[in-house]
């Protein structure tokens, strides 16, 4: 193995760095943002808001937009054309696997595109009929020590607080949760949660999830996040939400105002897609951020929505720009009918390589794989290491070019 001396002067060394991103930067402008794609999702906006005759006050309140999902074949088959045998398969679906689409994100499906990226994540199709996987792959009952709190790790748990969300992904890790109703949990779970977190001082981090951590009220919020503030040794506490994604509209100068009292606050959302990134969601990833609140990315690697390196890179680097780190790529879990949504972790591998050195490290998220029946998440990335040895360490950088460095105390 031939290693080159990095420090020999290459005249054209900076044309081949820019030729090494040349071809996507010839591609990105046909991967759309929802910024980018604007008055195509104006159009749709326009006709769900006739089809409802609602104004654009209403569109800007969350508790219309929920009280409007769609949740019918015929509500969705106004807004988007389906043939008679796609609306059977929704149907048929939905007797097994319950679906809602917020108007908001409703608009964002690009009526002329049947593989739309927003298409594939809201509605419901025959494919989720397969019976491959299980409902509950990770095993968050055999790690629940207590109702509503699944406890992985020594020092954070997750406590589930509702099964309620602004619209439900086909891909859902937890739509054995969804049922027939939205349904909070009750309070006497929530005080035992609590208690539990009390009475073990090795937590320092619990992560409030669901369902959908923002679709708790604004008070019962205030509460939650006021008696966990109260434990001394919780230093952090972090809300997962996808309400900047699906139901931007949440996200209100009232509800920031809550959050920010309980600092330090973390919040992580889950942009998919390009298309997702909007005004309305930059506008509430924007207020969060204001508010001093991180904001984490935790995509989900989806076969047929973001499964390709260029789609990734232009979506992480769309996000730096409304202010929200890339922070996880999960490669997708074995859930009973989302089969068609997995990809193979070779794929996964490339989208990592493909990243590094060709964008900023702020847009590179760490790629991980989460263990079968609760093993938790474990890191994978491409190899860089080639030798290791008493003096020398021998790695190759991300254009594959071998180095060493020394390896003594």
């Amino acid at each position: 193995m031939q290693i080159q001396d990095l420090h020999s002067y290459d005249e054209n060394r900076f044309e081949k760095l820019e030729a090494s991103i040349e071809e996507y930067e010839n591609v990105k402008g046909s991967i759309k943002t929802g910024m980018e794609d604007k008055e195509k999702i104006k159009r749709q906006k326009k006709r769900i808001l006739e089809k409802f005759q609602a104004t654009e006050e209403q569109w800007r309140d969350h508790k219309w937009q929920m009280a409007h999902r769609f949740e019918t074949v015929e509500d969705i088959g106004d807004i988007i054309e389906l043939s008679d045998e796609e609306k059977k398969q929704i149907e048929k679906v939905g007797e097994t696997f319950r679906y809602a689409i917020s108007p908001y994100y409703m608009a964002l499906i690009d009526p002329d595109d049947p593989n739309c990226p927003i298409r594939k994540q809201a509605m419901p199709c025959h494919d989720e009929l397969d019976e491959t996987g299980m409902l509950d792959p990770m095993d968050e009952a055999g790690w629940s020590p207590v109702e509503g709190i699944t406890r992985r790790y020594p020092d954070r748990l997750i406590i589930k607080v509702t099964n309620m969300c602004g619209m439900y992904c086909r891909f859902c890790q937890r739509r054995r949760m969804i049922g027939e109703h939205d349904v909070h949990v009750s309070k006497e779970v929530l005080v035992n949660a609590i208690e539990y977190v009390r009475d073990h001082d090795k937590i320092r981090d619990v992560l409030i999830t669901g369902g959908d951590a923002f679709m708790l009220s604004d008070q019962s919020l205030d509460w939650l996040l006021g008696e966990l503030r109260k434990i001394e040794h919780v230093e952090i506490i972090r809300l997962g939400t996808r309400t900047p994604v699906t139901l931007p509209q949440r996200i209100t100068p009232e509800l920031v105002n809550i959050l920010k009292k309980y600092h330090p606050i973390y919040v992580n959302t889950h942009f998919n897609s390009q298309r997702e990134i909007t005004e309305e969601s930059k506008e509430a990833c924007e207020m969060l951020a204001n508010a001093g609140i991180p904001l984490g990315n935790q995509m989900v690697l989806l076969n047929g929505v973001n499964n390709d390196p260029f789609i990734v890179r232009k979506l992480n680097q769309q996000l730096l720009k409304i202010r929200v780190k890339p922070y996880y790529i999960f490669h997708p879990k074995t859930v009973k009918g989302t089969s068609h949504f997995w990809v193979n972790m070779e794929e996964g591998m490339e989208i990592m390589e493909s990243l590094r050195g060709r964008t900023s490290g702020m847009a590179i998220p760490t790629y991980i794989v989460n263990g079968s029946e609760g093993m938790g998440k474990t890191p994978i990335m491409p190899n860089y290491l080639l030798y290791m040895g008493k003096d020398k360490v021998v790695m190759r950088n991300w254009e594959g070019r071998p180095f060493q460095v020394e390896n003594k105390k």
